[in-house]
């Protein structure tokens, strides 16, 4: 058993061992406080989250859909920036886009006070109050139908041309072709772009807590931290991990087994139609319509919310933010790069089950809602602080929880969460370059150790840095496993944001906000003109 196999089996123990200890007590005799939370709350949680799920994944799957062939298909005004501009929503976290548009439409937003100060017109509230079920499922939708738009886009790009060319000699128009062509072939990778959105939106609880929607995201805090019962936040968070379980049973069945491949090695890329007159304006216009919602009006109100209170960016206070945001977001994800480094070139090197195994358990956590996950972080260090008690007095330190109450939990938290982005990034590269080079060395003496660092390691950089840039920037906006897990006195910017948010100081808000978006657009950008090139 080499080292490889060795750090690799560490590696999936360690993301396996949170999600068991939930599974564990899951089973534990029930208190008083999960009998009443079965008997008259647990129907409304489950109610409002299917909810959600429903809505949301239904309006990403046609915006994202439609987005992705409009663009792909046809040719008109500002389509090379819609190409990757479409991807830049995802830099703006729900939460944010969630208080940013209550800021806006609220009585004292922008809205309501040019109707009455230029119109003097005053306007019913309930006709601009977003802070409910529509209103979470608006913006879920509009900073999240990316993943959808990315990945069929992608899987179009790389189509061949035969069937929607035939079916515009034979005299389809472009919607029959959109709904009779592109998306039959096109279901496996929307299938899986609606499968990372409705993740997301059980992942979320930035939104829904601060819309005041219950969820189960939000019956977790409440039950944890309002009533100080953890054994009863476990079995919601196990109640939980079997409805992801069935949503995602559900997602590998709709798939099914039909497969779309080329019939030729003559593959010919799909070329975008030049629209002309009124059809190229109506193009432009859904697409900017769309880009305006879920990027430029936001954005916009950020920045005028910033000019009221630039003087923050000048603090002390502020720069800490930073720092305890980048620093946990760098470790973390140069933890992620390492272990999904190790895990993945151990499953392409070998061919027995546990090389099958690995990799299915290694992307679990992405799967799994970030508060579940936290939940059992804790259950797990508190567990181990309590058998580390002993020899806490022997080094002469107090037997109390201190693992548990350290950094190194988060950032542990973290690695589960998102060692899967991670992974997949690296697992791509790793495909891309084939194992020809590797066993070429071995042949010539090389150990796998050292024909990893002086031959595959070169060839799957771009791969490597990929996957820590995606980590790095869903740590940064990361929210409900820094709120759970963070040590006392460590806030990040999403956290900070978070807080203004919901004490109402929504200006105070905007500049941690910004620098969020910032780092995020910028890491969009890169990896979509750099690493696309490689």
């Amino acid at each position: 058993m080499n080292m490889w196999t060795v750090l690799s089996i560490i590696f999936v123990l360690l993301v396996l061992l949170p999600n068991l200890s939930i599974i564990v007590q899951f089973f534990a005799e029930p208190n008083e406080n999960w009998l009443h939370i079965r008997e008259y709350m647990l129907q409304q949680y489950i109610q409002n989250t299917l909810i959600l799920v429903l809505f949301v994944g239904v309006l990403t799957l046609f915006i994202g859909t439609s987005l992705a062939w409009i663009i792909s298909a046809y040719d008109f005004p500002m389509r090379r920036f819609f190409q990757w501009g479409m991807i830049l929503p995802l830099a703006i976290p729900p939460y944010i886009g969630a208080y940013t548009y209550h800021g806006i439409l609220n009585y004292t937003g922008v809205i309501q006070t040019s109707l009455r100060n230029n119109f003097d017109v005053t306007v019913n509230q309930q006709y601009f109050n977003i802070m409910n079920m529509p209103g979470a499922i608006f913006i879920l939708t509009i900073f999240l139908f990316p993943y959808v738009y990315t990945i069929t886009k992608a899987f179009l790009a790389r189509q061949s041309t035969a069937l929607i060319e035939n079916a515009r000699i034979l005299g389809s128009s472009s919607w029959r072709i959109y709904f009779r062509v592109v998306l039959p072939i096109s279901r496996a990778a929307i299938i899986a772009g609606v499968s990372l959105v409705i993740l997301e939106v059980l992942n979320d609880y930035g939104v829904v807590s601060y819309y005041g929607i219950q969820t189960f995201t939000t019956a977790i805090f409440q039950t944890w931290f309002g009533m100080g019962d953890l054994q009863s936040a476990v079995k919601l968070s196990g109640t939980l991990m079997v409805i992801v379980l069935g949503i995602l049973v559900v997602e590998r069945i709709a798939r099914g087994r039909r497969r779309y491949s080329f019939t030729t090695t003559k593959v010919k890329l799909l070329q975008p139609v030049k629209l002309d007159g009124k059809q190229k304006w109506l193009a432009f216009s859904y697409c900017m319509f769309i880009f305006s919602i879920g990027f430029i009006i936001p954005v916009i109100q950020l920045i005028y919310w910033a000019t009221m209170t630039y003087d923050q960016f000048l603090s002390l206070e502020f720069w800490h933010l930073i720092w305890n945001s980048v620093s946990v977001a760098f470790i973390a994800a140069t933890i992620i790069v390492i272990m999904a480094v190790v895990i993945s070139n151990f499953a392409r090197l070998n061919k027995g089950m546990l090389a099958k195994t690995f990799p299915k358990i290694t992307i679990l956590g992405y799967s799994i809602p970030g508060a579940v996950i936290a939940v059992g972080v804790v259950t797990l260090f508190t567990a181990l602080d309590r058998q580390l008690f002993g020899f806490y007095e022997w080094i002469g330190l107090e037997p109390t929880l201190i693992i548990s109450t350290s950094l190194f939990m988060l950032i542990f938290a973290y690695v589960i969460r998102y060692l899967a982005v991670g992974y997949n990034s690296i697992e791509s590269g790793f495909d891309r370059v084939g194992t020809n080079f590797t066993e070429a060395s071995r042949m010539l003496g090389m150990s796998v150790t050292k024909s990893f660092f002086k031959i595959d390691m070169k060839l799957i950089r771009g791969a490597i840095f990929g996957g820590f840039i995606l980590a790095f920037i869903d740590i940064m906006k990361e929210l409900p496993l820094t709120l759970i897990l963070r040590p006392f006195n460590f806030d990040t910017l999403a956290t900070r944001a978070y807080q203004y948010a919901v004490d109402e100081m929504i200006q105070q808000a905007a500049i941690p906000s910004i620098f969020i978006i910032l780092v995020s657009g910028i890491a969009i950008y890169v990896f979509h003109h750099v690493l696309e090139k490689e």
